[in-house]
Order: C-alpha cells, then structure tokens, then sequence
C-alpha cells in the first residue's frame, strides 16, 4: 500500500550570500552544536516541479440546482472526461492493468451512448424528447467518470516517498469497477427505454434500485412521449393506478414532468379512451394544492376548459369531476377557471334533455333570450380563445364540425350517462363556487340559478345534493357580498324566486335531515334579502327548531338568528313574526340540548329579547326567566361573548318590562 500527500512541501530557504551550495560547511566549535546531531546533505541548485495538470471544467449540476446543463453539455463533459481519463491512463505508474480495465469500460460506455441521437432530440427544443431520466443517467455516468479520474490520477506519482504517502489500493478498483459496470446497464436499460417502439418497459436499472417506483414512471411517460396511441393509453391508465395508491407516487409523476405528456394526450383529440385515460390520471393527481399549481402552470386550465366545450359526453364527465377536483384544492384554479369562463359550458351541458325548453317554458323570453345567448358567447370565446400553439388553434378552427358531431353521440347516450354528466357538472358548479364571489356572480349571469332550482325539483340521490350545495354556496356568496346579494336575489328576480320555493319545499317535505339542513342554510344566508311581508318563510322555519333532529333544529335557530340580528334592518319585523308563529317555546328544549344547540338557542332568544316590541308575547314566551337560569350556567360562561350577551339582554329586558307595567292603566 502507498500513501499520497495532497501539497508539496515547501522549498528549503536560500543559501546565505557567498556560500557554495555544493559545499559542505562544518559547523562551528564555538557554537553549541554537537557534531553527531545534524548531517547537513548538499542541496540542488534548481528544484524540478512537475506540471501542474490543467483545470478541470465546472463539475455537472444536479437536478436540484436552479439552472440544469442541457443535455449537450452534459455530452460534452462526458467526452472530455474520458480524454482526461485517457492522459491519465497512459501516465499512471502503479496499477497499470487495473488503469487500463477501468479505461476499457469508461470506452464501452462511451460507446452505449447515442451520442448523434441525443444531441439531435436535444436540438430539436423542448418537448421533444423525455429528458428526465436522460439526465439523470449521464450525470450519474459523469459522476463515475469523475471518480475514475480522480482514482488514475492517485497511480501516477513519482518516487518512492510519493508512492509511500498514496492511498491506492486495488479493492477501490473493484468498487469502482463496479460503479461503472451499473453505469452501462443504466444506458442499457435507457436504450431500451428509447429504442423499444414506444412501449412500456418494466425493468429495473441499477440507479432505481433503491426506489423501482421511478423508473415505473420514467417508462410510462416516456412511452405517453414516443409511444403509438394503444401505447399512450396504457402508459396514461398506469400512472393514473400508480398516483391513486399513494401520495409518493403522485409526488414522483409530478416532479419527473407527468404532467406535461397526459396534458398534451387530453389535448390531441385522437382518442376518447386516451383522453378518458389522461383525465383520470389528471384527477388522481389534483387532490393537493400544490400539485393543482403545477397544472396550471403548465397551462392546463385553457386546455381543460376547451376540450371539456367539445368533446363525447364521457370524455366530458371525467373533465367535469377534473374541474371538481382542482376547484376544491385550490382557490387559484378556482380564479384561473373564472378567467376561461367554465361556468358557461357547465351550465349549457345541464340545459340539454329539455331543459332549455322547460326553463323558457317557465321563465319566458327574457331567460330564453339569455340561453341562447350562453351558446353563442361559448362559441365566441372559442373562436377567439389566445392560442396555445398551432394544435389548439386548430382545434378551435374546426369546432363546429365537431360539435355537430358530438351532438349527435349525445343524443344516443344513456340515460344514465346523461346522469352521470349533469351529477358531475353540477358539482363542478359547487367546488367553483365555494368561497368565490366572482364564480358564485358568473353562475347566476348564466341563469344557472333557474336550472339548480329546476334540477332540485326534478332530481334525486347525488343530483339533488350537489344541486343543493351549490345553492348554499351561492347564497353564502350573497350574504358576504351585498351586490350579488341586490343583483342575484332581488324581490322580483323569477329565477330567486324559484330556488327559495325549492328550499322551503325540501325543508318542508324532505326526510332527509342532512339536506334540510342545507336548505335551512340557503334561507339564513338569505335572511337579509326577504321583506317583512315574507311571513311563510319564517313561519316554515320555526316549525323547524321543534324538529325530532337536533341538528336541523339548531340549524333552524342559526338561520332565524340572522333574521333577528343587529345587522338585519328588518329585524324588528322578524321578530314580531318569530313571536307570532310562538318560536320561543320550542327554544326552551333547544337550550337543554348540547352544547352547539344551547349557543345557538340562547343567542336566538336574545336578538328576539332585544328587538321584540310586544311585551306580552316576551312574558308568554318566558324569555326573561330562561335567559335569567342561563346567566348561571357553566356552558355559557366558556363564551365570554355570549354571557355578555346574555347579560344586556336580562337588563334590557328587565327595564323594559319595568316600562310596560308603569304604563299599563
């Protein structure tokens, strides 16, 4: 074994002035040196110093860099590591047959590498050509070669101490060897990633041995780049059963650029089982934030919007659950959604099966008017959509054609087909207009207002429930923005109109509490919108707080509640109705519920001791004395604002029954 030092050591320091280099001078007796202790040696005049080798250049970047090399560069590194490797080889004086094994293979890999394809693809621009697993191969190829180098390099030094001072041994040329031997069966099993027809290719190279789940992916989206259409949909249908089993699976597909290729698949228009196979995927992949990012950027949600306008009914169902899925993760798709103006061909695809005509039938010419208008304003934006390249453009050229075509195939669908289009648009409705004024604004403009009151009428199971929940968002939209609450849902808006008939008839005739909850929901919101001579509605859900279901009772209260808050102009009013319809005797039992009922219950009977007006209706009701057995209970003092409540209700109350018995002759 040989050791290597890394520095030279430095020279020794110049002979004093007048003195022969070659000479050996005795040391001096007067000085106290003992002759026995030094041997002093003759120096050479001139130290040989060997060249210094030239620079390497600057080592490869990894994938997580901010910049990557391209794919060129990567080539051109490699090359000149193996010149290096070359000189190195050929200067080594130790370990020779091992130098020139290791040179051999570093030649054969060189060799495996299609040198004149990759440079081509690569210059071709991107999209072309997969370059994820390309990448990582070479730089783990010029890694090896690195370490080559660096291992030749240690074989030549001159002289013994040298040699002595070098830590070479052939067992690091058995590793390295090694390394080397799993570089070629990379570039083996890239070449048969590339070279095999577009298929997909399930081996496992040696740099995914610790995670096969990558190369699963790298072949699957390489085959969606280069392989034949059968290819592409087998390729889409395994990433889409790798992202559903696991969230790592979904990180990997997006991180090694799936998202680009199923893209691009959704977007040719070659298949419908391609395009069905590419949506799926999309959808198992849209279920985190950060993943719906990565759509968009990849500017998907044009790519979405328009091929969702055009294309078969199934094709349309899996986008729809698409927009579904983004929608409700992100509220950026939600915004990028708005911009390309999906509301249209969502509410258009609910109009079909005699809808439109029932909806003109019931509102008259002005709503007809305005449906005709949603097809011919979807027509326009995509005509005159801004191109995403020559493909999409194409594409929107030749809509009307296609259109016509797809019509007809809808007409011969299922109608359970038909069904599972309409259960999906409306909850892609829903998922858009949850917590968005702007999206909740576009559904009503749209007269989709009239078809959700017509699809809660008509509908059942999964249909009436999303029809439902998107109204409630609507409306929650309305409560927090007062222009959509004016323009929307106005005294004399025939489309407002009939969706509060729909909700009182399901609070009313509904067995199922989890969507009379939602109707009692849609009417709180729309609390403020309702005149004081709207007794039914509040006489309706009174009747509610005495309900079997304690949840759809303290639903009923929190809804009432906001007829009689201070934010209410009408409250007053409302009160009076409340106190009419005898609401504060189904409260008592309300407060002895738990602790989301007794909240709710208190804070109802308080709005209705503050603004009541008639002080024989509050004495029937016993408000004062069940507000009074409140103050001392323990549930209540965990809400310092509701105690707080409590108490400036108790002495507003207190006063002003005071005031009514001095006035009393």
């Amino acid at each position: 074994m040989t050791f290597h030092r890394h520095h030279h050591y430095p020279p020794p320091p110049p002979p004093p002035p007048n003195s022969n280099n070659n000479q050996i001078t005795p040391p001096s007796q007067s000085q106290n040196h003992q002759p026995h202790q030094f041997i002093h040696l003759p120096m050479a005049s001139k130290i040989v110093k060997p060249p210094p080798p030239p620079p390497l250049p600057a080592p490869v970047k990894t994938l997580d860099d901010e910049k990557e090399q391209s794919i060129q560069e990567l080539l051109s590194y490699i090359i000149f590591l193996k010149e290096r490797i070359n000189r190195a080889v050929m200067e080594a004086n130790s370990f020779k047959s091992e130098c020139y094994s290791l040179y051999s293979l570093v030649v054969d890999i060189l060799g495996k590498l299609p040198n004149d394809k990759l440079r081509n693809d690569a210059s071709t621009g991107p999209g072309k050509l997969y370059e994820r697993p390309i990448r990582r191969v070479m730089e783990e190829v010029a890694k090896q070669f690195e370490k080559t180098l660096a291992l030749v390099r240690k074989c030549n030094r001159g002289g013994v101490f040298r040699r002595l001072v070098s830590i070479v041994s052939a067992t690091d040329f058995k590793k390295l060897q090694s390394m080397l031997e799993s570089s070629m069966a990379d570039i083996t099993w890239l070449l048969n990633i590339f070279d095999g027809g577009g298929g997909i290719i399930l081996s496992l190279p040696p740099i995914a041995s610790n995670d096969p789940i990558i190369s699963w992916v790298w072949a699957a989206i390489a085959s969606l780049y280069m392989g034949q259409i059968n290819d592409k949909i087998e390729a889409a249908n395994q990433l889409a059963s790798l992202a559903k089993d696991n969230d790592r699976n979904k990180k990997y597909i997006v991180e090694e650029g799936g998202i680009a290729p199923l893209l691009k698949l959704l977007k040719e228009n070659s298949s419908v089982e391609a395009q069905i196979a590419a949506a799926m995927a999309l959808i198992h992949l849209a279920n985190d934030d950060d993943r719906v990012c990565v759509i968009i950027k990849e500017l998907g949600v044009p790519v979405i919007v328009q091929v969702l306008g055009d294309s078969p009914m199934r094709v349309q169902i899996k986008l729809a659950n698409l927009v579904a899925r983004m929608a409700g993760c992100s509220p950026l798709a939600q915004e990028d959604f708005a911009r390309e103006n999906v509301i249209k061909p969502l509410v258009t695809l609910l109009l079909m099966d005699g809808y439109m005509e029932e909806a003109s039938l019931n509102v008259g010419k002005q709503s007809f008017h305005a449906i005709v208008e949603i097809n011919k304003e979807r027509e326009k934006n995509q005509l005159h959509r801004p191109a995403l390249g020559s493909s999409l453009s194409m594409q929107s050229s030749n809509g009307s054609s296609r259109g016509g075509h797809h019509k007809k195939d809808r007409e011969n669908e299922t109608p359970e087909v038909k069904l599972r289009l309409k259960t999906s648009c409306v909850e892609a409705l829903w998922m858009l207009s949850k917590g968005s004024v702007l999206n909740s604004r576009k559904i009503t403009e749209t007269k989709g207002l009239l078809c959700l009151a017509k699809l809660v009428e008509k509908e059942q199971g999964e249909l009436l429930y999303n029809s439902l929940m998107t109204i409630m968002e609507i409306t929650a939209a309305a409560e927090s923005d007062a222009d959509l609450r004016r323009t929307a849902f106005k005294t004399n808006s025939l489309a407002a109109k009939a969706v509060v008939d729909q909700l009182l008839r399901v609070i009313k005739e509904c067995d199922n509490s989890t969507l009379q909850i939602s109707a009692l929901r849609a009417i709180g919101s729309l609390a403020r919108t309702f005149p004081s001579r709207e007794t039914r509605v509040i006489g309706l859900v009174v009747q509610q707080l005495g309900h079997w279901n304690l949840d759809v009772a303290t639903e009923a209260a929190i809804a009432l509640g906001k007829f009689t808050c201070r934010e209410n102009f009408l409250r007053a009013e409302h009160t009076a109705t409340i106190l009419e319809f005898n609401g504060t005797q189904p409260l008592t039992r309300l407060v002895q519920g738990n602790e989301r009922s007794l909240l709710h219950g208190y804070i109802l009977l308080c709005y209705i001791g503050l603004h009541a007006r008639n002080s024989e209706d509050l004495e029937k009701g016993n408000v004062l004395q069940t507000l009074a057995l409140a103050e001392r209970q323990a549930a209540v003092g965990q809400h310092p604002e509701l105690k707080e409540l409590i108490a400036e209700t108790v002495t507003h109350l207190n006063l002003y029954l005071q005031c009514c018995v001095i006035q009393r002759p």
